[in-house]
């Protein structure tokens, strides 16, 4: 995805750059779940919610919104971040420091493991896992034996930016055209630093991620952890006054189709398709 060009002051002024957005279309999105973790693959939409005795991962239909299958989780687990790697979905919890593997095309349940400390978002670069714990840290885990192999400190200006939530990897416009699993033929992607070692990625891109409970999202570079830009969704939707606290912006996936990201939030009757917009400097 190729993000619009920041004003001419902005870049001048040395301020990370700022988006608003533009509604491109709407799909139907079911109130009834807390939306934890968004994907989109292979055509479906793949949704995982939250909240104990309430979580599940699900597959839905994009545009009418139908669920095509669906399984709960025990009421003891609470749902957080998913991300399709090959034929896995992968699904975190938040307190419960295990994450759940499914089969991807029937949710049939393959296996778990275990990690330290809290789960709340996750992705993948085409070689790593890249997850989030609610702090300022993102984590970097190999897929095939979820050990962690490094991590990056995401920083603004200088400055921790905690409460990093969902999570949306976005290859950049060339690596997306020639597949997101694609590699060079040397074999890697761009060399690493700010502490992310291991596994190189199998693609270039930067991640997006909700900022919890606000209505923006970071856009991070996952090899230095700095962020190069912000999308302020504020006033996409309104939840009413009793619901605030908990209908928060929480749901990104990328549609390759179209090159936009979707986005939703926590029992929101609606997802959208948006195109950013750069704000001219404050």
């Amino acid at each position: 995805m190729r993000l619009p060009e920041p004003s001419p002051a902005s870049r001048s002024a040395g301020a990370t750059p700022r988006y608003r957005y533009k509604v491109v279309r709407t799909y139907p999105h079911d109130r009834r779940f807390f939306t934890q973790g968004l994907v989109y693959e292979g055509g479906f939409l793949y949704e995982g919610t939250g909240l104990y005795g309430e979580s599940a991962i699900m597959r839905r239909d994009l545009q009418t919104g139908k669920i095509l299958q669906m399984l709960r989780l025990p009421e003891k687990y609470f749902g957080e971040g998913i991300t399709i790697f090959g034929d896995k979905l992968i699904q975190l919890t938040w307190q419960s420091s295990v994450a759940f593997v499914y089969e991807r095309d029937t949710l049939r349940p393959l296996g778990e493991f275990r990690y330290t400390g809290e789960g709340w978002g996750l992705t993948h670069d085409g070689t790593r896992l890249i997850f989030s714990d609610g702090t300022a840290t993102l984590r970097f885990l190999d897929p095939n034996t979820y050990a962690e192999i490094g991590r990056t400190e995401v920083r603004d200006q200088g400055r921790p930016v905690r409460n990093l939530n969902e999570l949306e990897f976005v290859p950049d416009p060339v690596e997306d055209q020639a597949g997101a699993g694609a590699k060079d033929e040397a074999g890697g992607g761009r060399p690493e630093t700010g502490g992310a070692s291991g596994l190189q990625p199998a693609v270039s891109g930067l991640i997006y991620a909700n900022i919890w409970p606000t209505d923006r999202i970071a856009i991070i570079d996952p090899t230095t952890g700095r962020v190069t830009g912000w999308i302020d969704l504020s006033g996409l939707y309104n939840p009413p006054a009793a619901e605030r606290d908990d209908s928060v912006l929480n749901g990104i996936a990328y549609l390759p189709q179209t090159k936009r990201l979707l986005v939703t939030g926590k029992r929101w009757p609606r997802m959208y398709e948006i195109e950013l917009v750069p704000e001219p400097p404050r």
